[in-house]
């Protein structure tokens, strides 16, 4: 079973600018997990990275978990489906959402793209992801949840799958609740799919907010009323990449991030309110 925190930087792959303030912080320890977007060019020129952070980090961290950020909405696919638009692209969370409940999804070329973004990973990692979870949380909509856990269970048996949802109690003791409980209502019964399949997951989930307020004054509350397995997203970045409408949002929490390793973050959250 992975640590109790988890703390995940997403996106690593989107931009090398990305990639390279991520890695940055998954060797100063500030960070112990990463989430690859395996479907861009970046992905195999930035793969490298992680590999040095993982050599130069201090054992004292804890272990690096890397793992798969399916890329199933809103981008271009690796293969060729039928739902992309005159650009090449997926749909966006909401428009697959609705095709979801629907029952509209080819759900055997969801199923063929998944298997190509994990054999993706495999051939540059060299090993099945840590862990695998999805941009923007599309992994627990209906249909999809299934063959993401058929997949995971052939090709990454050990590897841990991300659930956004939680209790309404936890969720009420961190920020942006509202968030948080539309995550939750996507989520519904992930958990107990999850369980009944034997795959391995996280019992809370935090970092919900709106990439405006103030990043070093949400973090810490992020990591309130955790489980056994709590995990954090963040999503630190550099640069300006085209559409990338939270670019100014990842610097912020870049810089944040990089004032303390994880352990010592912890160390000072407990201090003030036990975890």
């Amino acid at each position: 079973m992975p640590e109790r925190f988890i703390l995940c930087a997403d996106d690593f792959a989107l931009s090398r600018g990305i990639s390279e303030t991520i890695a940055s912080l998954a060797a100063s320890g500030s960070i112990n997990a990463v989430s690859c977007m395996v479907p861009f060019a970046n992905w195999e020129k930035d793969a490298p990275l992680l590999v040095e952070a993982a050599r130069v980090r201090d054992p004292r961290h804890g272990p690096l978990h890397v793992g798969l950020h399916l890329t199933l909405s809103s981008e271009r696919p690796i293969t060729r489906m039928s739902c992309t638009d005159t650009d090449g692209r997926l749909p966006g969370a909401d428009a697959l959402m609705v095709m979801a409940h629907r029952r509209k999804l080819d759900l055997t070329e969801f199923r063929a793209e998944i298997d190509a973004q994990i054999a993706a990973f495999v051939a540059v990692r060299g090993a099945a992801p840590d862990f695998v979870d999805a941009h923007q949380h599309v992994h627990v909509y209906p249909g999809l949840r299934e063959v993401v856990v058929d997949a995971v269970l052939e090709h990454a048996p050990h590897a841990w799958v991300r659930n956004p949802g939680d209790r309404l109690g936890a969720m009420s003791r961190r920020p942006f609740i509202d968030k948080a409980i539309g995550s939750s209502l996507h989520a519904a019964g992930f958990r107990r799919l999850l369980s009944r399949r034997g795959v391995a997951s996280n019992r809370s989930f935090g970092g919900h907010y709106d990439f405006t307020t103030d990043y070093a004054a949400l973090l810490p509350r992020f990591f309130a009323a955790p489980s056994d397995m709590h995990v954090v997203m963040c999503h630190p970045g550099a640069g300006h990449l085209d559409g990338d409408t939270i670019a100014d949002a990842r610097i912020r929490e870049a810089s944040v991030l990089a004032a303390a390793a994880l352990p010592e973050r912890l160390a000072r959250i407990e201090r003030v309110v036990p975890l």
